[in-house]
């Protein structure tokens, strides 16, 4: 079982950065997969970015790819979104999630355990 807890959201203007992190409880998180996810009103979910157990594999939706970084500390159970260069469209709840480690999968159906998300709002 793995409990995620994300934080870091908040309001920035156009072209700001923040730091989404994403803390996990459980001894085997480093053997999990993580998704990062976004939903905004009246949206559907979508991808944002995801890594592999090891780190070692990220992929980026192309709406964010060379604006947004992820990356893990498995020693802090903790997974992180960086995000910079952002636009309006971002605006979106942002949740991250995990599922034991396999092939990389931007559906978030397949993900198993999911935190309860963190707001983001980028002002224009």
């Amino acid at each position: 079982q793995v409990q995620l807890v994300e934080s870091g959201g908040g309001l920035v203007q156009n072209g700001g950065s923040l730091r989404l992190s994403c803390a996990a409880s459980g001894r085997t998180f480093s053997t999990y997969d993580v998704g990062w996810f976004r939903q905004a009103p009246g949206k559907e979910r979508e991808f944002v970015a995801f890594i592999n157990w090891r780190g070692s594999t990220t992929y980026y939706a192309d709406s964010v790819k060379g604006r947004f970084t992820i990356s893990r500390d498995n020693a802090k159970n903790t997974v992180y979104l960086q995000m910079n260069s952002l636009k309006p469209e971002d605006t979106a709840g942002y949740y991250c999630a995990a599922r034991v480690g396999g092939a990389f999968t931007s559906n978030h159906l397949e993900y198993n355990y999911w935190g309860q998300g963190t707001q983001v709002t980028v002002s224009s």
